[in-house]
This record gives structure tokens, C-alpha cells and sequence, in this order.
């Protein structure tokens, strides 16, 4: 993206982004991370990180527009939470299909890292959301259950087709906004390890540590991504909000582990 002339109201936020790029460079996300899953090193609590996934169980977490985790579409699979595909998923007792839905953090935030490891079924779809107001997804299908907000696209670039649909639409992407550049995918079956920073109106998408896209919400650059986006339509979408953290449930079996976020600012 261009650079811009820096004016000084932006000069605050500048330089907290500019403290957290020196962390990443100290510690790409999964580099430094301990051999057991789901756990903290002392110098990960030093630096204010804490987990969002304990490695057992769905606690701090429920369906975005239910009280409880729709358990039979997500399960705990070894150290990792599991999307089970909804195709291997067996009929209620009346024959009919039980409703799944994204799996959303209780609690909300704002300004953010958040550092997560994923891997995706073969020809798998799915995304982590975040900016998620659950208010505002109420109207997404399928029941209310879908999360409206930005989503760093979690794909299988090789074999689903929505990768043939533009570079937006590919793994690490801001969906539908814009594509990663630069990125080294690891091959299906394996973790990838992921970064997502929000601070401000800024936003940036890493994989395997290193950054593929950067976005600022409210100038030129994002608006006109916005206004040919499928959300061009809906009031609100990109304000800045504090917001939940999503795991999409897009029919397809994905794992996420080693979900982590710290508080910037």
C-alpha cells in the first residue's frame, strides 16, 4: 500500500504499531512457542500474552447466538479445538440436521494480537472473524449463528475452489478485501502458524512469520476495497468496534490450537 503523509494524531498510534513490530521481529508467532500446545513460556506472560484455548476444554468460549457451544459440530480433538465437517455429523431424533454455527470468545476487545495456529481438511474452508459484533450478525444465516466481521481466510488454496476467485479469497487473506502477498502456505495437514494485529484503525495478516497484508480502516485505499467488496451494503461493517474473536463454522473440519491474544495499548 502507498504511504501516507503522517499527521500528528497519528503519530501515538505510529509508534505503539512501531513497538509492536519490534516484538515480531523478537517473536514470530509459533517460533518461540513451548513444545506442549496451548501453554505460555515466561516470557509470553512477561509480555502480557495470555490464552483463549486452555487445551481441554470450550471455557471462555460459546455459539455466537446460543448460551452453550454447539457440541456436536465442535469438539476438543487432542490439543486442538475441532470444526467437525457437518457432512459426518449424524441427524437429531427427528431426522433432521442439528444446527451448527460459529463458535465465538464470551469476552470482547479492541486493540490486539492475536496469534493462533491452524491447519485445514483436504478442499476445507473455514476463517478466524474478528471486529465481531454479535448484535449485528443476528440477520446471518444460517439462524443467526453466522458472524458478520473481518476474517482472515483459513483455505485449502489447491483443491477449494473459492481461491479461484481472486487473491482475496486465498488463506491468510482479509476476505473478500484483500489478498496476501508474499506468503509460504504449508502443505494441507499441517499447522500453519498465524498473527493478526488490530490496533487502532490499523490491521495487518501474518503467516509463518511474515506479514502478507496490511490495511488502514477509513482512508481511501480501504473504502474503495470495501465498496467492491460483498459488504459494500451493511451499515456498520467496518467501524471499529470492540469485538468478539470467531471460529467459522463453514461446514468443513478445521483445528485450531495455541490461540493466544495480548492486549496493545
Amino acid at each position: 500500500m502507498k504511504n501516507k503523509i503522517m499527521s500528528a494524531r497519528n503519530i501515538g498510534t505510529v509508534a505503539l504499531l512501531a513497538a509492536v513490530t519490534v516484538l515480531a521481529a523478537a517473536q514470530r508467532p509459533g517460533a518461540a512457542s513451548p513444545a506442549s500446545p496451548n501453554t505460555l513460556t515466561a516470557e509470553e506472560k512477561a509480555q502480557g500474552w495470555r490464552l483463549l484455548f486452555d487445551g481441554r476444554s470450550f471455557a471462555g468460549w460459546r455459539g455466537l447466538g446460543y448460551d452453550r457451544v454447539p457440541d456436536k459440530h465442535w469438539a476438543i480433538d487432542g490439543d486442538a479445538i475441532m470444526k467437525v465437517a457437518t457432512k459426518d455429523i449424524p441427524p437429531g431424533a427427528d431426522g433432521t440436521p442439528l444446527p451448527g454455527g460459529d463458535l465465538m470468545t464470551i469476552e470482547a476487545f479492541r486493540d490486539f494480537e492475536l496469534a493462533f495456529e491452524w491447519k485445514i481438511s483436504p478442499g476445507g474452508n473455514s476463517g478466524i472473524k474478528y471486529n465481531v459484533s454479535e448484535e449485528l450478525s443476528r440477520g446471518t444465516p444460517p439462524q443467526g449463528h453466522a458472524a458478520l466481521g473481518f476474517e482472515y481466510q483459513v483455505l485449502d488454496d489447491d483443491l477449494h475452489e473459492d481461491a479461484r476467485n481472486g487473491p482475496n479469497r486465498t488463506a491468510a487473506a482479509l476476505y473478500d478485501l484483500l489478498g496476501p502477498l508474499g506468503k509460504s502456505l504449508r502443505p494441507v495437514g499441517e499447522y500453519n502458524s498465524a498473527r493478526i494485529v488490530f490496533v487502532k484503525s490499523h490491521g495487518e495478516h501474518w503467516l509463518n512469520g511474515r506479514k502478507v497484508l496490511e490495511y488502514d480502516l477509513g482512508t481511501p485505499a480501504f473504502d474503495g476495497l470495501l465498496a467492491k467488496s460483498k459488504f459494500r451494503a451493511i451499515s456498520g461493517f467496518a467501524d471499529k468496534r470492540k469485538g468478539h474473536i470467531v471460529l467459522q463454522d463453514h461446514g468443513d473440519a478445521v483445528w485450531f490450537r495455541n490461540i493466544k491474544i495480548r492486549i496493545v495499548g
